[in-house]
């Protein structure tokens, strides 16, 4: 087993996993397992993800809340409406936080553990946070998530319950990424963002895995694409079967992405070497926001090999989609996951997709993330903003609620999961704010709550009991 990097092809040893990129051209980089010969790979009797741990890279630590074995959903009625007749849905919220990312959270936790790492850092537009949130809590491991600032309010609510440090930084996860990368650098800490790490990939190539076990290979797979990561995943999952000798035939597989942030579209239709850049990406399925997608190009390799197609859904064509899913099949899905209906319904309109084909759209995730869609497709999250704002200075406003103190041990007491500089920025901010005061101590600089702070603190007991 080596890493690649899917730029140049130079190959590293997997000491260099953590670094992200290619030490030549800062590619990113990619597991290149040697697969056994025919008939040679055995999975055990469990169910679940780590069922397949044959096929993934191999840790000595195991942390599992269960994730994997998801249901494969046949949707009937839903494909009835649609003028289908075998019409599946890979149901990724059944996941123990509600998402396919479990999966990714489970091995790098464990990859984590096996080199004893205490903190992980990753970017993310959601999922990904709530679900590292969950399995560091249950690992023992602290968890500093970076966000932007558009992220939907059920995932943020995840990350908070399960004590992750939450850090705003950008308005969209391309910014947050770069955060994540130069932090992990500068904390030592262990890369756990999506698009930095070869890990997730090989995670969640086992959902291919899962539905040729309960279907056989599909004539057409649908994802949602975001930075280009999850369907390339599922490709690889799909062509190491075929490898194997598991399976004998591919699926077309088909990337979607909305109106307001498609660059991988866009770079496939401009026909471009490099992947195109949206400067304002825009869309309520915040789960796929982003500008610049980094794993683009693995994403177009996956819809290039399979002889399989790209397109684009507005928001509105995503929400009645949303609608259309609930009503017919009981399922809650997510923005982002609700796309690949949008699109089917436009792939069979224009009878690209035959009704004798069968199709599997992967729901990553439950509509309960992100709930403000159904309310209005052009409300803005103001709660998301406001509990981020809240995050760290919350803490800060609370360990001095009970007692005065200075900023080395009030990092000790948010357990060393940030810079000390955070610290004292968000300091500086609650001064000029008005909600704390300093004053100087035994030479040290102590920190004081005002009567505002305490104010503040009662106003965000009182708003908490309403959201």
């Amino acid at each position: 087993m080596t890493l690649e990097c899917i730029d140049c092809g130079s190959k590293f040893s997997l000491a260099t996993i953590l670094k992200g990129r290619c030490e030549k051209c800062g590619g990113l980089l990619e597991y290149k397992i040697v697969l056994p010969k025919h008939g040679r790979v055995k999975f055990s009797g469990q169910r679940g993800f780590w069922r397949y741990k044959p096929l993934l890279p191999q840790v000595k630590n195991k942390v599992s809340l269960g994730e994997g074995g998801t249901p494969l959903h046949k949707a009937e009625r839903l494909a009835k409406d649609l003028g289908l007749r075998k019409l599946f849905l890979k149901d990724e919220t059944r996941n123990p936080t509600n998402s396919f990312r479990d999966r990714a959270a489970a091995l790098m936790t464990s990859h984590a553990l096996d080199l004893k790492y205490d903190t992980l850092v990753c970017a993310t537009n959601g999922n990904l946070g709530a679900s590292l949130s969950a399995y560091c809590a249950k690992a023992g491991l602290n968890c500093h998530i970076i966000v932007p600032k558009l992220v939907d309010v059920g995932k943020l609510a995840q990350m908070l319950v399960y004590d992750a440090v939450i850090e705003e930084y950008g308005n969209i996860v391309d910014e947050a990424i770069v955060k994540a990368e130069a932090l992990a650098k500068e904390m030592n800490w262990y890369q756990a963002t999506a698009e930095l790490n070869p890990l997730v990939i090989e995670a969640q190539k086992t959902i291919s895995y899962e539905i040729f076990e309960q279907l056989g290979v599909p004539d057409w797979f649908i994802a949602s694409m975001g930075s280009g990561g999850t369907i390339y995943s599922v490709w690889k999952g799909f062509k190491e079967l075929k490898q194997l000798g598991i399976a004998d035939s591919l699926p077309k597989m088909v990337g979607v992405q909305p109106e307001g942030s498609a660059s991988i579209i866009k770079t496939i239709l401009e026909d471009r070497s490099k992947i195109a850049e949206v400067s304002k990406p825009s869309t309520h399925a915040l789960a796929v926001l982003v500008s610049k997608p980094l794993q683009g190009k693995l994403a177009i390799k996956a819809i290039k090999e399979s002889n399989g197609m790209a397109l684009t859904v507005s928001d509105a064509e995503i929400f009645a989609a949303e609608l259309q899913i609930a009503k017919l099949e009981g399922m809650f899905a997510e923005p982002a996951s609700s796309a690949t209906i949008a699109a089917l319904k436009k792939l069979v309109e224009t009878e690209k997709i035959r009704s004798e084909d069968s199709v599997v759209c992967l729901i990553t995730g439950s509509g309960l993330k992100a709930t403000d869609v159904l309310q209005s497709l052009t409300k803005k999250q103001k709660t998301a903003g406001f509990g981020l704002e809240l995050s760290t200075k919350e803490k800060i406003l609370r360990v001095l609620n009970k007692k005065d103190t200075y900023g080395y041990d009030l990092w000790k007491r948010l357990g060393k999961t940030m810079t000390r500089g955070a610290i004292y920025q968000h300091l500086n901010e609650l001064s000029k704010r008005g909600l704390i005061v300093s004053y100087k101590k035994d030479r040290k600089k102590f920190f004081k709550i005002t009567q505002r702070g305490k104010r503040v603190l009662r106003a965000i007991d009182d708003l908490k009991l309403l959201l």
